[in-house]
């Protein structure tokens, strides 16, 4: 069965920085696209960053380009996904989701087969 388990959320004050990370297990998960997603209250879930399968290639949402940096380490029976976040902004605050992706578009969050359950992220001004 796949799991995919968030950490590392908190509450912080804005201008620091927080590192999520996201453990995938249940099957192999080396060929997956995986990024993060965020939802604040009362709003729909969007597209955060995104990491291809050698962790070459990235895609961030422009409203984190240059603050937030993803990244993976895959192993033989489980993957990892990390999001560093520096310069938090009250904006930021979220419950930030991670996702998996085997075909699709990188920043649909329709195209992704496989959810964690959420961290939340919370940045006071």
């Amino acid at each position: 069965q796949v799991h995919l388990v968030e950490s590392g959320g908190g509450l912080v004050q804005a201008g620091e920085s927080l590192t999520l990370s996201c453990a995938a297990s249940g099957r192999t998960f080396t060929m997956d696209i995986m990024a993060w997603f965020r939802q604040a209250a009362g709003k729909e879930r969007e597209f955060v960053a995104a990491i291809g399968w050698n962790g070459a290639t990235t895609e961030y949402a422009d409203y984190v380009k240059g603050r937030f940096v993803i990244s993976r380490d895959d192993a033989e029976s489980e993957s990892r996904v990390y999001l560093r976040m520096n310069g938090l902004k009250p904006e930021d605050t979220a419950i930030y989701y991670c996702a998996s992706l085997q075909v699709g578009t990188w920043s649909n969050v329709h195209d992704y087969d496989n959810w964690g359950q959420g961290t939340q992220v919370t940045v006071s001004s």
